[in-house]
């Protein structure tokens, strides 16, 4: 089987332990993650092989976190040295009325310091058939987006099926420029995934007022179609009750009809990386060649999953998310 070839930040997550602030904190759960790292190890998990290019330092946390990355399967041939420090994020758990908290400090990152010649797209695309990055990629540093864009273009000549999770931070760059930067990337991208806001903050396209929330995903998955060509349109949901409580659906777009997913209640253990979950299990279900209805279903099984699961990536396996979805494999 051909690999999916994924391309992003690693960085170390530190999380104040139990529900203590990070004013309180004295002590910290480590682990290693980031957008398309996360996406990569559930397709891992799933029997997809899938790799990472990203760029690390050449130091004691950047040898952790690539034995975190062998550790769940991911090939890391292409993971480049330089750089003198790993990006950190700090976490907070939320607990019933007071929200999770996140603090980033990856100013001057290896990755954000990274430049288009660091990468050899000829060799990461061997044997593969998929490319998959996410908006924060090209918002990290000046030399990120053009790196992001030369990989798209060599995975287009090479016929790879390109995927975007639009995945806006409003800490890295303004709306401005976030549409400035992705609008030149989306002609290269066949599927597009977007958490509901997203649209809205990096394109300006909102539902109408009114609009119920199924028939908001339908016009935004429809204005995306429509403006940048996408084969395929994800839309993700997620209404937070409280800290710990939230609803989550999806819906899936294929240019005629619009599949949606069941709607889960769910117990939030953690909820960092369920967009990057779906991705992975969405991107693993149609290089399966599933039915749409069947795609959207797994997809949304697969982030409502890692809700229940402690760190950034979704330690499930493909029969466990089935099971969810009502699948048989």
């Amino acid at each position: 089987m051909k690999r999916v070839v994924t391309f992003g930040e690693v960085m170390l997550r530190l999380t104040a332990s139990g529900h203590r602030r990070l004013s309180q904190a004295a002590e910290f759960e480590a682990v290693y993650g980031g957008s398309e790292a996360n996406a990569a190890v559930s397709l891992c998990n799933y029997g997809s092989p899938a790799a990472l290019v990203t760029r690390l330092p050449e130091n004691a946390l950047g040898e952790a976190a690539l034995r975190s990355l062998r550790a769940c399967g991911v090939d890391v041939s292409g993971v480049v040295r330089g750089g003198n420090r790993l990006g950190l994020y700090f976490v907070e758990r939320g607990i019933s009325y007071r929200k999770q908290g996140i603090l980033y400090d990856r100013a001057g990152s290896s990755m954000a310091m990274a430049a288009p010649e660091d990468f050899d797209w000829e060799t990461a695309f061997a044997d593969a058939d998929w490319f998959h990055f996410s908006g924060v990629t090209p918002a990290l540093g000046a030399g990120c987006a053009p790196a992001v864009q030369e990989a798209c273009r060599i995975a287009k000549q090479k016929g790879l099926t390109v995927s975007c999770d639009l995945n806006y931070r409003e800490p890295l760059w303004s709306r401005t420029e976030a549409e400035r930067v992705m609008s030149g990337l989306m002609p290269y991208v066949d599927v597009c995934l977007a958490y509901e806001e997203e649209p809205q903050d990096i394109f300006g396209i909102c539902p109408a007022e009114g609009a119920s929330r199924e028939e908001g995903h339908r016009q935004m998955a429809r204005a995306l179609r429509e403006r940048f060509g996408f084969s395929l349109v994800a839309v993700t949901s997620s209404r937070a009750r409280s800290a710990m409580s939230h609803d989550w659906s999806a819906m899936l777009f294929d240019g005629e009809e619009y599949y949606f997913s069941r709607r889960y209640e769910v117990d939030a253990v953690d909820r960092i990386g369920g967009g990057d979950a779906f991705s992975g299990a969405l991107i693993h279900a149609v290089r399966r060649d599933w039915e749409p209805q069947q795609i959207v279903e797994f997809a949304a099984a697969a982030g409502c999953l890692k809700y229940t699961v402690e760190g950034d990536c979704n330690a499930v396996t493909e029969a466990e998310v089935a099971q969810l979805a009502g699948i048989a494999l």
